[in-house]
């Protein structure tokens, strides 16, 4: 069993948690997330800590209940402090806007790339910086990777969508003779 499990999940002030028919809800002041869990891992919420248990000694408990321990931690310090991701565009004539529900990307193609944002994320546009921030870890860095997957960096000239805490190792290209 994980070792995070093991300890109960201390919640923070100003923040409510409860478990009822298998979906765990989190509000606090930012908002609320709810989370489906599954009838292997047990979820019992009493003064002011979550404690997770094992329903059955099984394979798949035993491989879930550290990983819930996680998704809960996340969970409850996203309501209080949204987690936010930053992107660096890097390139001549690359650029991005926010028009209206959609973040709009001219990434060198011959036709700008439109992504939805989704509902509860917000985005943010200056210059060659894109921040984006929810209350969701996952939601947050899924948006992240799929708006980086739009134009990977390249290694030769270092062109492309980055994280702003990445680095891209440069390849030297070819020599003149």
């Amino acid at each position: 069993m994980s070792r995070l499990a093991k300890k109960p999940i201390t919640i923070p002030p100003k923040t409510e948690a409860s478990f009822a028919s298998g979906v765990l809800t989190v509000k606090g002041p930012l908002g609320s997330i709810t989370r489906n869990l599954r009838p292997h891992v047990g979820v019992v919420v009493e003064n002011g800590a979550i404690a997770l248990t094992l329903v059955n000694d099984n394979l798949e408990g035993k491989a879930l209940i550290g990983t819930y321990a996680s998704h809960i931690r996340n969970m409850l310090s996203g309501v209080n402090k949204p987690y936010e991701k930053k992107l660096v565009i890097e390139g001549i004539g690359y650029k991005a806007d926010v028009k209206g529900k959609d973040l709009v990307l001219a990434v060198g193609f011959s036709h700008p790339v439109s992504k939805a944002i989704p509902a509860d994320l917000k985005v943010s546009v200056e210059k060659n910086n894109i921040a984006i921030s929810g209350i969701d870890r996952e939601k947050v860095g899924q948006f992240a990777a799929e708006i980086r997957a739009v134009k990977k960096p390249e290694p030769y000239l270092g062109k492309g969508i980055k994280y702003a805490d990445e680095t891209i190792r440069r390849k030297q290209g070819k020599k003149a003779a």
